[in-house]
């Protein structure tokens, strides 16, 4: 069964209803938020710029007009990842779905095409760069097309970690198709990306819809780094186990040695960065994607693509670039909606590194100064004594309250009068000559001896011991916020000598108090494994809900999919809980539309009600 009855004949618009369809065809009773809004703006004609957080339900915003506009909805998308789950997913649905992207032979090219061109498709997925091709613009010129989409939009920002520049060439839209209406989405753009969305898209005279940033199922935690594998390996075994999550590092090298120590460790852990071979890569993509409870170790270039639902955490072991490059890659946590983490160990060494690789990078003076402006919020993220979800909502321009789901509001930071201490460490760089790194200042500070003090005579200095009474990683504590507090700052061109500030002269004078966090135990207690409120199950039903998931399992083997495709986590839940006893009953549970219902119906109500054989065909 087809959404559409006839596509050679398609019946007007208003024959069609949304929420008929979000129903029939995605299993869902009800829009959430703004969707219904933005998606009768669409089927009307209208152009849109939808900012909304990852697992808010992005895709319905297109899909639906998709669905409900004679002819094809055409989606721009970056990551061949993205396309194939999202395509495979709606193939289950029913919708005629296809993505047109490098990993397909020219064969499957053609037959792609000629589908396009015989109007046999509802949605097609496209790769940027077989968009901008002249023998694509000519198939879409040839087709009627029911919308254009161009998902991830944050991808035009030139000054994101996720830049494309294919899609600077993204306005070509408007011009050769400027009566099919237009939708651009992200889950993450600072009020200056949006800015920049919009005017590089030509979207200047469209609709904006900005939803609420909140996660509130995301719990978020930032640690002081002191050995961050075992911190990890701690957080995993006692709030994670046998759980699937993501952890970011930063190079290659690092990912490759924190996969094989955490596997070393009898955790399922895989690498994934661009070093690997094809091969091997897709093969942990797929492991990922396929099997529960993998935690895929990994550079920033996974995971943009991956519609994976039941994520429980994504840890970063290296200091991300940006407030908003931490929202995208914690979001990928938790999509179902179900109780997850975003934790993070970050230190001294941090700060250092993402200012190296701005100041040594090529780029211009304008670049290094948003650069610069955007480390340093989130250094304030990381540093606030405050809630953090209200510092990283305030970041994307959204006002809220205290959340009492993360770090600072479960365990309210201890702060404390460091002036004096603040003012010891300056006087060191400036007594030092403002020539050496954090490492040799503290060294000073300490009263240590040590052949390179005694050549540049800095045990004869009066700061020489004067810090005695602090250990070396009280003192690294110290110097990460006073950087994050802009009062001294690593200057890379002196090879990471710290500097002072002009804001560092009131301290010294006196003029200016200084207040810090009091550095946390390194190896914090774990918390308690959390549970959403309502989905513990009882035994029979958790048992049950065991027996899906092995259904599940097999069933996607069987597909070649992603098990998560077949059904969500959450969609078997309520299975197991409500023990629907025929078609009618499993009809009403979410997730479930009418071509999953004839598909796997049958099969389902089975394993529900074993020992009533006509459960499967009753009304």
């Amino acid at each position: 069964m087809h959404p559409r009855d006839s596509i050679n004949d398609p019946a007007p618009p208003a024959q069609r209803d949304p929420r008929a369809l979000l129903r029939e065809v995605f299993g869902h009773a009800d829009f959430r938020g703004a969707q219904e809004e933005i998606i009768r703006h669409l089927v009307a004609g209208g152009d849109a710029l939808v900012l909304m957080p990852t697992g808010g339900g992005k895709s319905a915003c297109y899909q639906i007009p998709a669905l409900v506009r004679p002819g094809t909805g055409i989606v721009v998308s970056p990551l061949i990842a993205l396309m194939q789950d999202q395509v495979a997913q709606l193939r289950q649905a029913g919708v005629r779905a296809a993505f047109l992207n490098s990993s397909l032979a020219a064969t499957d090219v053609a037959a792609v095409e000629r589908s396009l061109l015989a109007r046999a498709l509802d949605l097609l997925y496209v790769a940027p760069e077989r968009l901008l091709t002249a023998r694509c613009l000519e198939h879409l010129s040839r087709s009627p097309l029911a919308l254009l989409a161009i998902d991830e939009a944050h991808c035009v920002s030139q000054w994101g970690h996720d830049f494309r520049p294919e899609y600077l060439q993204l306005s070509v839209l408007h011009e050769r198709f400027p009566g099919v209406p237009r939708i651009a989405v992200t889950a993450t753009a600072d009020p200056y990306t949006r800015a920049e969305i919009a005017e590089r898209l030509a979207l200047g005279r469209a609709r904006v819809f900005v939803s609420s940033f909140d996660r509130p199922n995301i719990r978020y935690t930032i640690l002081d780094k002191g050995d961050p594998q075992r911190q990890l390996l701690r957080f995993v075994r006692e709030e994670h186990p046998g759980e699937a999550g993501i952890v970011y590092r930063l190079s290659r090298r690092s990912v490759d040695e924190t996969a094989a120590w955490l596997a070393a460790q009898g955790i399922r852990a895989l690498p994934y960065h661009a070093g690997m071979d094809n091969a091997m890569r897709a093969a942990h993509q797929a492991r990922f994607q396929g099997e529960d409870g993998v935690v895929m170790v990994a550079t920033i270039a996974f995971g943009m693509g991956i519609d994976k639902p039941d994520v429980r955490f994504v840890a970063h072991l290296d200091l991300p670039r940006s407030v908003e490059g931490y929202y995208q890659e914690t979001g990928r946590a938790g999509r179902d909606g179900l109780p997850a983490d975003a934790w993070m160990t970050y230190g001294l060494a941090d700060v250092v590194q993402q200012r190296r690789l701005i100041d040594l990078s090529g780029a211009n003076d304008a670049y290094k100064r948003v650069a610069s402006a955007r480390l340093d919020a989130l250094l304030g993220l990381c540093e606030t004594a405050g809630c953090r979800r209200v510092r990283l909502l305030a970041y994307l321009g959204e006002t809220s309250g205290p959340c009492g789901n993360c770090d600072t509001c479960l365990e309210p930071p201890v702060t404390w009068d460091a002036t004096k201490v603040a003012q010891k460490a300056l006087s060191a760089i400036y007594r030092t000559g403002q020539r050496f790194g954090a490492a040799h200042v503290i060294a000073v500070l300490r009263g240590g001896g040590g052949e390179r003090i005694a050549r540049w005579e800095h045990d004869r200095l009066s700061v020489f011991g004067i810090g005695a009474d602090l250990d070396e990683g009280a003192w690294r504590g110290v110097f990460r916020q006073l950087i994050a507090l802009g009062l001294a700052r690593v200057d890379h061109a002196a090879h990471g000598a710290l500097k002072l500030t002009a804001a560092s002269r009131a301290v010294l004078k006196g003029e200016q108090r200084v207040e810090m966090r009091r550095v946390r135990g390194r190896l914090a207690a774990a918390r308690k494994q959390r549970t959403a409120p309502g989905t513990a199950l009882p035994g029979e039903a958790a048992t049950l809900l065991d027996t899906l998931k092995a259904w599940r399992r097999e069933e996607a083997r069987a597909q070649g999919v992603p098990a998560y495709v077949i059904l969500h986590d959450a969609t078997l839940s309520e299975i197991a809980r409500r023990r629907p006893g025929n078609v009618s009953a499993l009809g009403t549970i979410s997730g479930i539309g009418v071509r999953k219902l004839e598909r796997y119906g049958p099969a389902l109500l089975a394993l529900v009600n074993p020992g009533d054989a006509a459960a499967s065909t009753r009304a």
